[in-house]
């Protein structure tokens, strides 16, 4: 007797792929679709109904996975999903990986246990991709496929504002400083866009990342940071614009800078990413790329519910952002 595991083989999908397909979720494409249904008449599979009735049943409870919850990002995402998803009646179960690959298989282990409706992840792994989520699932910032919708903001203009503005305040040698990210996502077209501006207009530049580590090694990612930070400064003396992957880079860049000397903006300018409330203090008002994070969260829990309820959805939902112009530069 023929599987689900034979069915999502021979159509060349995962067994999530299947199941939405089984249950007319609108995660899939029609031409996918199509394609297991005719592989599931050519096995002669037959879903077992009473399962697929079990499932069927709402819990009307949503797993989120974030990095890291203490982030002050994620933090407001968080803040502003599980509003949206308890105005409409779902409960919201927090799972914060610090980027451990293994950590993260765990949690979501757990989450089919606890039999939640869906998931909304931020990851930096290749797990959604291995594992058998069979579940609906909606990611924020990160491209897992085509049939996966994908929540994020507009990372290019984010990319394109951030040099324009280091060149009209007069920038000779530009950085990109950052974490460098492990898979595919769309936080790199922010690095696409600096690369490509600067070309165009004829500005030297340094790119200057390192690879993100797993948040446990490190003390917090302010650490990890502060390390980046003070090799980048060591070791380019010579620029005087930087833009960096997030504001915590920023907050580092612009602290190591003045233990060497350097006055920001007059000597150096920096703009920072995320343009969220920080923990961190500092005496003067961060230039950063602002996205806007309660449109992001509201969206990423909605289209999640609607996959739920088996509906149509974007496959794509991108936000514009604006550039908050503060005192580094």
């Amino acid at each position: 007797m023929a599987t689900m595991k034979d069915v999502a083989k021979k159509a060349g999908v995962g067994m999530g792929t299947v199941s939405r397909a089984l249950n007319n979720s609108g995660s899939v494409k029609a031409e996918t679709r199509a394609r297991i249904l005719k592989v599931i008449e050519e096995l002669d599979y037959t879903p077992n109904e009473i399962a697929r009735s079990f499932k069927k049943q709402k819990n009307k409870l949503v797993g989120l996975m974030v990095p890291m919850i203490n982030h002050p990002f994620f933090a407001e995402l968080t803040y502003f999903i599980e509003d949206e998803l308890f105005k409409n009646g779902y409960k919201l179960m927090i799972c914060s990986s610090s980027t451990d690959r293994e950590k993260e298989i765990e949690y979501l282990q757990m989450l089919k246990k606890n039999q939640v409706d869906g998931i909304i992840t931020i990851s930096y792994h290749d797990i959604y991709q291995n594992e058998l989520i069979e579940l609906p699932l909606v990611t924020i910032d990160r491209y897992i496929s085509d049939e996966i919708p994908l929540i994020s903001s507009d990372n290019y203009l984010g990319g394109s504002m951030a040099v324009e503005h280091l060149i009209n305040a007069g920038c000779q040698k530009l950085a990109y400083v950052g974490g460098e990210p492990r898979y595919k996502s769309t936080v790199s077209d922010r690095k696409r866009a600096f690369i490509e501006l600067a070309n165009q207009s004829n500005i030297p530049y340094t790119i200057f990342e390192v690879e993100e580590p797993t948040i446990a090694i490190m003390s917090s990612e302010m650490a990890y940071a502060e390390h980046v930070a003070e090799e980048f400064v060591k070791t380019h003396p010579e620029v005087d614009g930087i833009i960096t992957s997030a504001d915590v880079f920023a907050y580092a860049v612009i602290n190591e800078l003045i233990k060497v000397g350097k006055r920001v903006p007059e000597d150096v300018k920096v703009i920072g990413y995320d343009g969220v409330p920080s923990l961190i203090k500092m005496d003067r008002q961060l230039s950063t790329i602002k996205q806007p994070v309660e449109a992001l969260a509201r969206q990423s829990a909605n289209v999640l519910i609607s996959l739920i309820d088996g509906e149509e959805v974007p496959m794509q939902s991108i936000f514009p952002v604006e550039y908050i112009d503060g005192d580094t530069c």
